[in-house]
């Protein structure tokens, strides 16, 4: 069973995600957020598999509650899928930086949300190929970090390769395929990688492959 918080300023959008989610024999509703602050707290009372946070909240928004969900040790098993109307927006890259395991259109299909639902809630994150490569375009590909990123000398050099290829959108499958490997060698790879780089989820990878330099954006 799937526990999932929902957190979201508005009640009619509350109501229809809880209205699909509960319909699923292994999904199940947990709790109501209204704001960041509250979906903070029942995160922590209530311990969700996937918190489906929307952006803009009032008082403490969407992205400051993902961060304080992914700082805190004991919530180290929450994932935070992140809601949105904007689509590839600067919210998403700073969602993402704060520990978001990925996002999702308020306007998807009812199977896209389910399929995000369990595809966050089993470690995984929602960053598609072409969705990856956008949002690096649109939000990577500006000034570099003030500060520069550690962790490079820690990964191996077949690590480091399949790190760049995580961050240019390639899945496990794909990897598998490019490297001449399994698809559980690629996946064992990338877990080890963001184990030495104490990355929560493939996201997590994402962003620090960019701020270390490790991965360049390519400019249009």
């Amino acid at each position: 069973m799937i526990r999932v918080l929902l957190a979201d300023d508005q009640a009619l959008m509350r109501a229809g995600f809880r209205a699909l989610l509960d319909a699923e024999d292994d999904l199940a509703v947990v709790g109501e957020a209204t704001d960041g602050a509250s979906a903070v707290q029942l995160a922590r009372r209530l311990r969700p598999d996937v918190v489906l946070m929307d952006v803009q909240m009032p008082g403490l928004d969407g992205i400051d509650a993902t961060r304080r969900i992914a700082a805190d040790p004991d919530l180290t098993a929450v994932r935070v899928l992140i809601l949105t109307n904007y689509g590839l927006d600067s919210y998403v890259f700073a969602a993402l930086r704060a520990g978001a395991s990925g996002f999702l259109l308020k306007d998807a299909d009812p199977a896209d949300l389910l399929h995000a639902v369990a595809v966050v809630a089993r470690g995984d994150a929602l960053l598609a190929p072409t969705v990856t490569r956008t949002l690096i375009s649109e939000f990577v590909a500006g000034p570099p970090p003030a500060a520069p990123v550690a962790g490079r000398d820690v990964l191996t050099g077949r690590e480091r390769e399949i790190v760049e290829l995580v961050a240019r959108g390639l899945t496990n499958d794909d990897i598998a395929a490019r490297m001449v490997i399994s698809p559980l060698t690629a996946k064992t790879h990338v877990n080890r990688a963001m184990t030495k780089l104490h990355c929560r989820d493939r996201a997590q990878l994402v962003v620090w492959a960019y701020e270390s330099g490790l991965v360049t954006p390519r400019r249009r």
